[in-house]
């Protein structure tokens, strides 16, 4: 279940321009009031290990933001970086949820070689993490926002201070309705010491559930992909959803800008992904390309070539050694992420044949484990558990997390055979799933039972079976609940 793939951007109506120039007007007012304004700066010599700004959105669809073919959306910021940037058009998430996802990312490792592969569970002590490498390399290492990392051991990042805050309007509801502050990243800023480079993660709490209560979309405007269903409720969530994507749009500019006012813009490598997609049926919680594909695009002047795009095929766990070569280090030979520099800087096309993901659960709301290898042309999911496929979503239900609308979808399908069709296939999973990406981009067709796919099926399945044994999978089913050996994520207030 792919989103829609890229094509020649629809014409952008004068109605759409005038409501982008005016969301740009207010993310400059917005920077000017912060005193963001930016000065011209002289480029860093090549020799000088560059910064590193890492800016990390939490549940969003790559689709959903305009650098990738949106039109409703509005995130100017963003098609303003990738102007400036390399945009690549086939990332993936290691895992689509949020722990195991940010633990692989920081890590280089995939989830079951790092240990956090559950969500809400931490790594092995004594991982070699992103923020050991580059304090060895005379970095700077500092988190500002969501963590959801842990032990603190492995991750003992300096946290910017107050950049957790409740939502206004929400204090006192709980984490869900945590925002990040970037004024507090701009005051962090103003205390760096320009005679040492720094690494700085800035990882949003938009477009993660709740979303804001009142939409600045109307239902109409919005776009429903062809595999979900079609409702009223379903489009005033969707456009409550692109809200908040609006909202982490602006929380970029206001980075960005903070960025040039000190004089950082052309000494940093400025990188905007996800950790996955959004918690929208066939995204988060699952391994089609709508809950792993993500956006990744990087902004490094002087080295990445500005406008480019690139169709490599790029695993989030590459970043942390492409990080280490572009400050100058070896890239670690002990992790499973791969250096991509060599495509950013314009000397490669290609980098991966395959990539893979893993989804081991959500505790008790979600107990459907699979993996995932994904080629050029085709994607094959392996999953674990013969049960029923449910998540937050449609268990819960709560309007407040997004999903009120899940029951209009059950009360469409039973009149709307289309509606029944989405249904039954969100909630029954076959052991294996094969698409062939090329004639079905949106991963509507599972071929695993065709015979004249059956060539590729025992090569895919070959392929997973070496390389689940290579990563010390050996699961079979569900997670065990009895417990939590390894505590909660290490999450600082």
């Amino acid at each position: 279940m792919t989103d829609q793939p890229l094509q020649s951007r629809p014409r952008v109506t004068p109605r759409q321009r005038a409501l982008r120039a005016s969301a740009a007007a207010a993310a400059v007012a917005l920077g000017l009031a912060l005193g963001l304004a930016a000065p011209a700066v002289a480029q860093r010599p090549a020799t000088t290990p560059p910064n590193i700004v890492l800016f990390i959105a939490d549940d969003l669809g790559v689709t959903d933001i305009s650098p990738y073919g949106n039109v409703v959306v509005h995130t100017p910021s963003l098609e303003a970086l990738a102007q400036e940037s390399m945009v690549f058009t086939r990332a993936f998430a290691p895992s689509p949820t949020c722990s195991p996802s940010r633990s692989a990312i920081y890590t280089g490792l995939m989830p079951f070689r790092n240990g956090a592969h559950a969500n809400h569970s931490m790594v092995r002590p004594g991982t070699p993490s992103l923020v050991l490498r580059f304090q060895a390399l005379g970095y700077r290492v500092a988190l500002a926002g969501k963590l959801h990392v842990g032990p603190e051991s492995v991750f003992p990042f300096e946290i910017v201070a107050n950049s957790n805050v409740p939502e206004p309007g929400n204090e006192g509801k709980g984490d869900l309705w945590t925002d990040l502050n970037v004024p507090a990243v701009d005051r962090w800023l103003d205390g760096v010491d320009s005679s040492r480079p720094f690494l700085l993660i800035v990882a949003d709490h938009s477009p993660h559930v709740a979303w804001p209560a009142v939409p600045e979309y109307s239902a109409a405007e919005v776009n429903v992909p062809a595999y979900h269903i079609d409702t009223p409720e379903y489009r005033a969530a969707r456009a409550r959803y692109y809200t908040d994507v609006t909202k982490m749009d602006r929380n970029v500019g206001l980075l960005l800008a903070s960025l040039a006012r000190h004089g950082l813009g052309e000494r940093t490598m400025v990188v905007f992904t996800a950790d996955q997609g959004p918690q929208l049926a066939f995204g988060k919680w699952g391994l089609y390309d709508f809950g792993v594909r993500t956006p990744l695009i990087v902004k490094w002047p002087g080295h990445a070539p500005a406008g480019a795009r690139s169709d490599a095929m790029i695993s989030l766990i590459d970043l942390l050694p492409t990080f280490v070569e572009a400050a100058g280090g070896a890239a670690p030979g002990d992790i499973d992420g791969r250096s991509f520099l060599s495509v950013l800087t314009g000397t490669r096309r290609t980098h991966r044949d395959t990539v893979y993901a893993t989804h081991t659960g959500d505790r008790e709301m979600n107990r459907t484990p699979m993996r995932m290898l994904r080629t050029d042309r085709y994607k094959y999911i392996l999953n674990l558990a013969d049960t029923i496929y449910t998540t937050h979503m449609a268990r819960l239900r709560r309007a407040a997390w997004g999903a009120g609308y899940w029951t209009s979808w059950v009360d469409r399908s039973f009149f709307d055979p289309a509606a029944a069709t989405i249904l039954w296939r969100y909630h029954h999973r076959p052991h294996e799933e094969l698409f062939d990406l090329e004639s079905d981009p949106l991963e509507l067709r599972n071929l695993a039972a065709q015979p004249e796919y059956a060539g590729v099926l025992r090569a895919l399945r070959a392929s997973m079976t070496a390389w689940r044994a290579a990563q010390g999978d050996a699961e079979t089913g569900p997670e065990k609940l009895e417990g939590r050996p390894q505590g909660p994520p290490y999450i600082p207030r």
